[in-house]
């Protein structure tokens, strides 16, 4: 059965020019879409990626990474929504295309489903609190 999950994967210098990324779809079968990257040489490396493959393979993919020395992270861990600072006007919402802000119909609260999110930072730029921040 396919899968999907989205990692944050943090490359050491020492992998610069190592084509370690190709490793994943060669021999792992994998499928990967790179939602944002900062790629510097002969520096710290991050991708976000969403890895599409047979869980097991994934799961393999991933020990391999490490392995080479590679952190992985959860996605969700770069994004803070600040609850004290949220006045749940619903601006963010709009500019939302992955459907990952969205306004409960009950309490009129926003809603953030963190499994969704792709960091493209729109809803960084609209909020007038600044309660939604990215960490990259």
């Amino acid at each position: 059965m396919q899968v999907s999950k989205r990692v944050i994967l943090t490359f050491p210098a020492s992998l610069a020019g190592t084509p370690v990324t190709y490793r994943l779809v060669k021999d792992y079968n994998l499928v990967m879409n790179i939602l944002r990257a900062k790629v510097i040489p002969k520096d710290e490396g991050r991708l976000v990626l969403e890895l599409s493959g047979e869980k097991k393979d994934i799961e393999a993919g991933l020990i391999f990474l490490k392995e080479k020395g590679v952190s992985i992270e959860a996605l969700a861990k770069d994004i803070h929504l600040d609850e004290e600072s949220c006045v749940h006007c619903g601006f963010c919402t709009a500019v939302c295309f992955q459907d990952a802000l969205s306004m409960n119909p009950e309490t009129w609260k926003l809603e953030f489903n963190r499994e969704k999110c792709v960091l493209c930072e729109q809803c960084v730029d609209i909020c007038p609190m600044g309660a939604i921040q990215i960490k990259f």
